[in-house]
């Protein structure tokens, strides 16, 4: 993980990509080279010989591009509305288009959604090949490394676009006449259909580290420092060897110009107090382990630093100490010596959640509200497993996962509640149907931008593409 503070929501949702059946968000290819590979008589399986084959104002569309999409959308087992080798290039061609608008506009988006994002789309797809790192570089066929690093840049133009989309239609709003008015004339095999939806509660805590494991770690950390200190390395190397932090270890440890609200608080008191680039921080705690800093420069309000993040191991004794403590604790309150609600504040340590008696939710992406309400594959996969089976009120077995912020974390749930599949009505699933005529509001300013800007844009088709059914009118001119 890194130092920057975590603004994502305790479960997060992975997002497939738009154009597909399921309409979310797609991808920017991370191939972003438009040098072509070297001539060869012999191309191994997976090697795609790349050429341009759409040109969007000054950026290709490379072939690479295409079948990086298709390569997703195969693993994710998704599948394209039309034709894919129409749709996916077209889907890649709207996306510059909202990209170059983001640029005009001087949309940015922070290191630590990227990064936070990578680690997610990650996460999701270990989960999809059992959590196998080996399955997921074969099936790739890049390093997890080489994965994370492309991965970047593709969520980074994500971020914009998405931002893009948002400045387009912030203003456009709904009145619950409207809503009622669009679905009464609805026909009844149009009405949405609501899966089944859970609230779930967790109490969290993290088992304790040992000493010697602290120690373990304080003095690599301080290793470091005198072999810089030293000259014998210098910072940029040791971090890209040492740092557990992956956004930050392959630029040698460089965490970019960021203000003080977006760092962790116990890393910006050190790294704003900072003023000889020539020196190491003292050792810093935060919440996602142990650093030491190294100044690059400040600018105005804005610092940025090289950073090398350790994270102590936590051991099997503690984890089964923590899960035994949790177990007990979820039997007095089936015992009715108190109730889950009393003890989420007290004893969970998970901020995101102890503040609402333990109740998970989530920042709605496309909407904008936050919700309790998951889908089962919308939370996170041992979560999901424990509550599962759970009657509305039962409280799951202890259980270990690893948490958004990385660390080893111990857990119990309760099942709050159920909400069965259903046709959507007014009276019962209003935020859902306000959602629907929302979003139908939303896709119609946004199709009318798309035409209008590809009026305003160059753009160059292969052949092979001018036959194509597109979605939007005026690619080919």
């Amino acid at each position: 993980m890194n130092i920057f503070k975590q603004i994502i929501p305790v479960a997060i949702v992975a997002v497939p990509m738009l154009g597909m059946a399921s309409g979310s968000e797609p991808a920017i290819s991370a191939h972003q080279t438009t040098t072509a590979l070297a001539d060869s008589d012999t191309v191994s399986v997976g090697t795609v010989v790349d050429e341009v084959v759409w040109v969007v104002g000054d950026e290709a569309i490379l072939k690479s591009d295409i079948e990086a999409m298709r390569l997703q959308a195969a693993m994710e087992g998704v599948k394209w509305s039309g034709d894919p080798d129409c749709t996916i290039p077209e889907q890649i061609a709207v996306q510059k288009l909202f990209k170059h608008q983001a640029i005009i506009d001087s949309i940015e988006v922070t290191d630590a959604d990227v990064a936070a994002e990578v680690e997610q789309q990650i996460n999701y797809w270990l989960e999809m090949v059992d959590g196998s790192r080996e399955r997921l570089e074969e099936y790739k066929h890049q390093s997890l490394t080489q994965i994370r690093n492309d991965l970047r840049d593709e969520m980074k133009d994500r971020q914009m676009v998405q931002k893009m989309k948002r400045q387009l239609t912030e203003d456009l709003s709904v009145t619950p006449a409207e809503v009622r008015r669009y679905f009464k004339d609805l026909p009844q095999d149009s009405i949405p259909f609501v899966p089944t939806e859970v609230e779930v509660q967790i109490i969290q805590q993290t088992p304790r580290i040992e000493p010697e494991e602290l120690n373990r770690v304080k003095e690599e950390l301080r290793d470091y420092t005198d072999r810089v200190n030293k000259g014998e390395a210098t910072f940029q190397t040791l971090a890209r060897l040492y740092s557990e932090d992956p956004g930050t270890a392959r630029r040698g440890g460089e965490v970019g110009l960021a203000g003080r609200g977006t760092l962790d608080p116990a890393f910006a008191a050190v790294a704003f107090n900072l003023t000889d680039p020539k020196k190491v921080s003292k050792i810093v705690e935060s919440e996602f382990g142990f650093h030491i800093i190294q100044l690059i420069e400040k600018r105005g309000e804005k610092v940025n630093v090289r950073h090398i993040l350790r994270k102590p191991v936590v051991s099997d004794e503690a984890v089964e100490r923590t899960l035994g403590r949790l177990d007990s604790i979820a039997n007095d309150i089936r015992d009715g010596k108190f109730t889950f609600e009393d003890a989420a504040p007290l004893l969970s340590d998970d901020k995101d959640t102890r503040n609402s008696k333990g109740l998970m939710s989530t920042n709605m992406m496309q909407t904008g509200h936050t919700s309790s309400k998951f889908r089962m594959q919308d939370l996170p996969a041992e979560v999901a497993k424990a509550v599962d089976t759970l009657q509305i009120g039962q409280i799951s077995k202890a259980f270990k996962m690893i948490s958004q912020r990385g660390k080893t974390v111990c857990v119990i749930a309760k099942l709050k509640n159920r909400i069965d599949g259903h046709k959507a009505t007014v009276t019962e699933d209003f935020q859902v149907l306000k959602d629907v005529v929302l979003q139908k509001r939303q896709n119609e300013r946004i199709h009318k931008w798309v035409v209008d800007k590809i009026k305003s844009t160059y753009t160059h088709l292969n052949d092979n593409y001018k036959d194509c059914k597109f979605e939007y009118e005026g690619w080919i001119k």
